[in-house]
């Protein structure tokens, strides 16, 4: 593993990843990023994503089967390892920290 440091673009490709649980690939990540953030994307900025995602062990690929649509040609599905689900937690749990240390009057929570 290269290090445990995820951008927020990574981030973001990671937990579409962990969404799309098996059907994970170039395409389907960022349609889902797309619909869930409501911002472009590129499929190119996605790839360069998932593999350095893959050369930082949090996710691993295996080619699927060809099929029609494809043109004959495979897909590379992706799922997240044990590690890619650590470190998608450690992420949450520092926000969540990060989160509860605002002064509550700082942001007006609670008020309208």
């Amino acid at each position: 593993m290269k290090g445990n440091h995820l951008g927020e673009f990574e981030e973001l490709v990671l937990l579409m990843v962990g969404v799309l649980f098996d059907n994970a690939y170039g395409v389907t990540v960022t349609e889902e990023i797309e619909k869930q953030t409501e911002r472009a994307v590129s499929l190119s900025a996605v790839h360069t994503a998932l593999y350095r995602l893959e050369e930082k062990g949090f996710i691993k690929s295996a080619l699927g089967g060809a099929t029609q649509e494809r043109g004959g040609r495979r897909k590379r599905m992706y799922t997240i390892t044990a590690a890619g689900k650590a470190t998608l937690n450690e992420v949450r749990l520092m926000r969540n920290r990060l989160w509860d240390l605002i002064p509550h009057t700082s942001f007006n929570f609670g008020q309208s």
